[in-house]
């Protein structure tokens, strides 16, 4: 089950006022578990960044001068996600604006959802945890999920953070792992330790005499006390 964890800032809230996608983040799992494949691209919107949008991502336009366009490396954004199952909090948004881009293009691809499904942890959080506050940052909160490093948005930073969230939230690992790295396994299980059959003999201490003795003592006690059931001494015998 390949899965791809995705997040986008903008120029500002609405494409249908003409805002564009400013950065692109992706994280890739399969069955749940970080492959170390990522997506990540600035991209030069042609256009203003609003103001407001400036204090959430810190993105200016100076930086993005000489970033590429979205129609240049559209191409490689859709082989990458293609035929994944998108993980995306408040996907309205980010499909809204991905879908605006794609129809931009001249000719089109098509939308976003003929090339891979789309889940929305947005969704799925009011649904656990209905008239609760909802945001990334307060499941992060509420499931534990290290945001320390969230001062601004960033793409591919709110990805790594959303794809721990949507693990926790959904009842497997609750860490981003990579693959081959030892962690909990779907559904919680422990990970299988196994033993070297080559080590030493492990050692077995024998009871003393002393200790026979006083367990004797112990047993008939309690099989006096118990009107002569002790299922214990029984089996001493």
């Amino acid at each position: 089950m390949r899965q791809v964890v995705l997040d986008t800032e903008t120029t500002g809230l609405d494409p249908a006022e003409g805002h564009r996608i400013i950065e692109i983040g992706c994280v890739e799992m399969i069955s749940r578990r970080a492959t170390g494949q990522t997506y990540h691209q600035y991209l030069n919107p042609g256009r203003e960044i609003d103001a407001g949008a400036v204090e959430v991502h810190g993105i200016t336009n100076d930086f993005l001068a000489d970033k590429p366009r979205f129609a240049d490396l559209a191409g490689d954004f859709l082989a990458f996600v293609s035929d994944a199952e998108l993980i995306i909090h408040n996907a309205p948004f980010d499909v809204g604006f991905l879908n605006h881009e794609l129809g931009l293009l001249d000719p089109s691809p098509g939308r976003l959802e003929d090339f891979c499904a789309v889940t929305d942890t947005l969704v799925l959080a009011r649904q656990k945890h209905p008239g609760q506050k909802n945001s990334l940052d307060a499941l992060c909160k509420r499931y534990d999920v290290d945001n320390s490093q969230r001062e601004l948005h960033g793409a591919l930073l709110d990805a790594q953070i959303l794809a721990d969230v949507y693990l926790a939230m959904t009842g497997g690992q609750a860490s981003l792992l990579l693959a081959g790295q030892e962690g909990p396994r779907e559904g919680g299980a422990s990970v299988i330790r196994r033993l070297d059959p080559n080590r030493s003999p492990l050692p077995v201490p024998r009871a003393t005499a002393s200790e026979l003795e006083a367990h004797a003592r112990r047993l008939e006690a309690i099989d006096k006390a118990s009107g002569g059931t002790c299922i214990w001494k029984g089996l001493n015998e």
